[in-house]
C-alpha cells in the first residue's frame, strides 16, 4: 500500500476519485494528507469530510513543511495549479494528471478548460489524459498512464471535459496502482533519467 499526499486547488473531484477507489478497494493507497494553496478551496472541506488532515498552504515550502510530519510514498498533483518543488527526498515521487495526451496541448497556460478549448478549436477527433510524473517543468516528466477519448464534431469544450475527466477517474488510479508494482525508479530510467 501507497500512502498518498494530495495537492489541490479546487473541488476536489480528483480527491473523490480517490477516496471512492480505496473504500470499492480498487486502489490499495491510503491518503495521509491533503493540501490546498487557496485557502477556501472546496477539495479541504471534502477531506476534512473524509476525515482526512488537511492544511492550506500558500507555496511550496509552506507545504514541504507539512509533509514533513507525514509518512508519504507519493505526492500526487490534483488539479494543483502552481509549480510544486517538493522536498528533495521526494523529489521523484510527485504524480501529476493533465487534461490532455501529452505532448499535445500542454506546458504554461495549458490546465483545465483552457486545453479543452484549444482541443475543440483545433478540431481534434481524439483528446485524453496524462498521469506522469512530475520534474520541476510544467507537465514534463516521465509518462506513467494515458487514456485517449474519442470526440465528436458537435462536441463543446464542457462536453470534451467531461469526456477527459471520466478517463482520468480511471488513469490515475491506474498510475498509481503501476507504481505500486513496477516501483518509481523504473518510469525514471523507462524515460533515461
Amino acid at each position: 500500500m501507497l500512502n498518498l499526499a494530495v495537492l489541490l486547488s479546487g473541488t476536489g473531484r480528483t480527491l473523490d476519485n480517490f477516496h471512492d477507489q480505496i473504500l470499492a478497494k480498487k486502489l490499495d493507497a491510503d491518503v495521509r494528507v491533503v493540501i490546498a494553496d487557496v485557502e477556501n478551496a472546496l477539495g479541504l472541506k471534502k477531506a476534512r469530510d473524509y476525515g482526512y488532515p488537511d492544511f492550506y498552504a500558500k507555496n511550496s515550502a509552506n507545504t514541504n513543511a507539512i509533509l514533513a510530519n507525514y509518512q508519504v510514498d507519493l505526492i500526487c498533483l490534483a488539479g494543483y495549479l502552481k509549480l510544486y518543488q517538493p522536498p528533495p527526498a521526494l523529489a521523484r515521487r510527485v504524480l501529476n494528471i493533465h487534461p490532455s495526451l501529452i505532448p499535445a496541448f500542454c506546458g504554461p497556460g495549458f490546465y483545465g478548460h483552457h486545453v479543452h478549448e484549444a482541443v475543440k478549436a483545433r478540431g481534434c477527433l481524439v483528446s485524453g489524459c496524462t498521469v506522469h510524473f512530475a520534474d520541476g517543468l510544467y507537465d514534463h516528466g516521465p509518462i506513467i498512464c494515458q487514456k485517449a477519448v474519442a470526440l465528436d464534431f458537435g462536441d463543446d469544450a464542457d462536453t470534451i471535459a467531461k469526456k477527459v475527466f471520466a478517463a482520468e477517474c480511471l488513469a490515475y488510479p491506474e498510475a498509481i496502482s503501476r507504481v505500486a508494482a513496477l516501483g518509481v525508479d523504473y518510469f525514471w530510467q523507462r524515460a533515461g533519467q
